[in-house]
């Protein structure tokens, strides 16, 4: 069985709009600038992505749109201010007919998801210190995505799009 591809990427820079709650905040020109860079990057380096879990804050909705990537998308409202652990618990729970996996959420669960999953990988201390927002690592993932609690992945590239 060929590796799975998994890409997680942490949202786009969101803009502050006075009286707007965390959750609903959306992204600033910045944010939708590099989060279609960060669409470009993917399609021009890794496998067409077959679904997509996102967070359901504003901000990562409208970083899946500004890439323009087009796959299924599953929101789920616990990628929201969650750990590594819990970005995890829902990949596990992709269906195994999925290849490429994108996954958008937040800090810390997005690059803490990156390193649990390869602590010792070449960029692990890099993304460790700093994920900035649009952000991607992607990681090849052997075996099945209910197993991913359990596994271990290779990190594959870390880039940040500007």
């Amino acid at each position: 069985m060929a590796p799975r591809i998994l890409i997680l990427m942490r949202h786009g820079k969101s803009a502050y709009p006075p009286g707007i709650a965390d959750h609903d905040r959306p992204l600033a020109p910045r944010g939708e600038r590099e989060a279609g860079l960060a669409g470009d990057w993917i399609r021009r380096t890794q496998p067409p992505v077959d679904a997509v879990l996102c967070s359901t804050a504003t901000r990562t909705r409208l970083t899946l749109d500004a890439t323009g990537i087009e796959a299924p998308a599953r929101y789920e409202e616990s990628l929201y201010g969650t750990n590594a652990a819990g970005v995890l618990h829902e990949i596990a729970r992709t269906d195994d007919g999925v290849h490429t996996l994108l996954v958008i959420g937040h800090e810390p669960g997005i690059p803490d998801a990156a390193v649990a999953l390869d602590p010792s990988g070449a960029t692990a201390d890099r993304i460790a210190k700093r994920f900035p927002t649009s952000a991607i690592a992607t990681l090849s993932v052997t075996g099945s995505w209910s197993r991913i609690l359990s596994t271990r992945a290779a990190l594959t590239n870390f880039h940040v799009p500007r």
